[in-house]
């Protein structure tokens, strides 16, 4: 018999160059969607929703230059937001917390005309998709 959870994403794990800036700006965002502070260490801090959670660490091994989306490895995380309102709620409040808006002449049809979301991306160059249900 095939376990319940088998498939599921357990974690995903960020390096960071700045955790106070990130534990701020993701914290946040997290919050909003749900989440709640799981782990904290000098050097990291997760959040967790169900079963799932997210690690932003800023490790001793990690080498100096920013994050670049558009390179290989991670381009973005996306998320379920709720209704539209939602999704609008937390796109206008993004910029307070440390988010900028991506394809804002775009928005919310960015990703297509039957697909409702806004794209975010972090002081250190992590991209987010809030999309509405």
């Amino acid at each position: 018999m095939t376990p319940p959870d088998r498939g599921l994403l357990h974690h995903v794990e960020l390096w960071v160059p700045d955790l106070p800036r990130t534990t701020a700006s993701w914290g946040w965002l997290l919050g909003e969607l749900g989440y709640q502070p799981f782990q904290r260490w000098a050097d990291g801090i997760s959040f967790r929703f169900g079963p799932t959670y997210l690690v932003f660490e800023h490790s001793p091994d990690l080498v100096a230059g920013p994050h670049q989306r558009t390179r290989a490895g991670l381009n973005h995380l996306a998320f379920h937001a709720g209704d539209r309102a939602s999704v609008d709620a937390l796109a206008a409040a993004a910029p307070e917390h440390g988010w900028v808006p991506l394809f804002a002449d775009r928005y919310p049809h960015a990703g297509g005309p039957e697909h409702y979301a806004a794209y975010l991306e972090d002081q250190d160059g992590y991209e987010v998709e809030l999309i509405a249900g």
